[in-house]
């Protein structure tokens, strides 16, 4: 079975996006049947350049993304949710649609903060810096999931075992 992770932030072009990246590349490295997708409560329509440019940097293969609602995750056809993460503070705080998940129950649902790299100062080396650091952040804690037994947890010790990784 596919674990579905949705990645949200407002405007779906930073910290999400680079969430989505860095777990499907991973996943198809480890070879763990998991899909990271990501959304946005208010998309801004484009990725950031900055995150485009370390995913590249990095290796990390970028077609497909592209800035889109969360709306697209709570209709009928949409991948069946198992987990679902916010990584921006205002999008923690805003009231989510409600996703379908894996057998009809709702997606584990938890908050990963991370400030937004567009607003680091000292101007594009400081936002360029800000945004590897970002990848690589997220990208560990990417990996902290996929090393979870995902397969035999319920719901409550999947949701212990992601809040642990958040507070790492």
């Amino acid at each position: 079975m596919t674990f579905h992770v949705l990645i949200l932030c407002t405007h779906n072009s930073a910290r999400s996006v680079l969430a989505e990246a860095m777990l499907n590349h991973w996943a198809a490295r480890l070879g763990r049947d998991v899909r990271a997708h990501s959304a946005g409560s208010a998309p801004g329509g484009r990725i950031n350049p900055f995150a485009l440019e370390v995913l590249t940097g990095a290796g990390i293969d970028t077609a497909g993304l592209h800035s889109k609602s969360w709306d697209a995750f709570a209709q009928p056809g949409a991948p069946p949710l198992s987990i679902v993460i916010t990584v921006c503070d205002s999008a923690a705080a805003e009231t989510c649609p409600v996703f379908i998940g894996a057998g009809d129950a709702q997606p584990v649902r938890v908050h990963w903060g991370y400030p937004d790299p567009s607003h680091a100062e000292g101007g594009d080396a400081g936002r360029r810096r800000a945004f590897e650091l970002t990848r690589q952040a997220l990208g560990y804690r990417m990996l902290q999931l996929l090393a979870l037994p995902l397969e035999p947890m319920d719901r409550d010790a999947l949701r212990d075992a992601l809040v642990a990784i958040g507070q790492r």
